[in-house]
C-alpha cells in the first residue's frame, strides 16, 4: 500500500479520532471520517505495546492489516479516512484470523460492503 493511502500526521489522526464515529469488535477498533476532498481512502494503523512487546510482533500485525486492506481496496469508499486500532486480543493472530476479524470490523463500520457468500457461484 502506497504512502499516499496512509494517515500519517498527528493532526490527521486526531481529526479522525474526534469524529466519534467508531465501531469495535474484540480484535480491532475502527474510527472513520468522511472527507469530500479525498481522491482515495486513507488509513492509519496503530498497534500499541500492549498488543506486542516487540517490534517484530507489532510490525507483523501491521503488514497483515495492510495486506487485507490492499486485497479489499476496491470495496472501500474513496472518501473515507479511517483508523484501525489493534487490541491485545489480536496478539497471536495469523493472517487468516486478521483477515476474518478485520473484514468483520470494517463491515460493522460500513467501510466495506458485506462479503458475498464464498460458496455461491456467480
Amino acid at each position: 500500500m502506497r504512502k499516499s493511502y496512509r494517515v500519517k500526521s498527528e493532526k490527521d489522526f486526531q481529526r479522525v479520532f474526534k469524529s466519534s464515529d467508531s465501531v469495535a469488535n474484540r480484535a480491532f477498533v475502527i474510527y472513520k471520517l468522511k472527507r469530500t476532498e479525498n481522491t482515495h481512502f486513507r488509513v492509519g494503523i496503530s498497534v500499541g505495546k500492549k498488543v506486542g512487546h516487540t517490534a517484530v510482533v507489532r510490525n507483523r500485525l501491521k503488514r497483515y492489516i495492510r495486506a487485507v486492506l490492499t486485497e479489499r481496496k476496491t470495496d472501500i469508499d474513496p472518501q473515507l479516512d479511517f483508523l484501525v486500532i489493534t487490541r491485545p486480543y489480536a496478539r497471536n493472530f495469523d493472517m487468516t484470523k486478521v483477515r476474518k476479524n478485520l473484514v468483520h470490523a470494517l463491515t460493522l463500520a460500513h467501510v466495506i460492503e458485506e462479503m458475498p457468500n464464498e460458496n455461491e457461484e456467480e
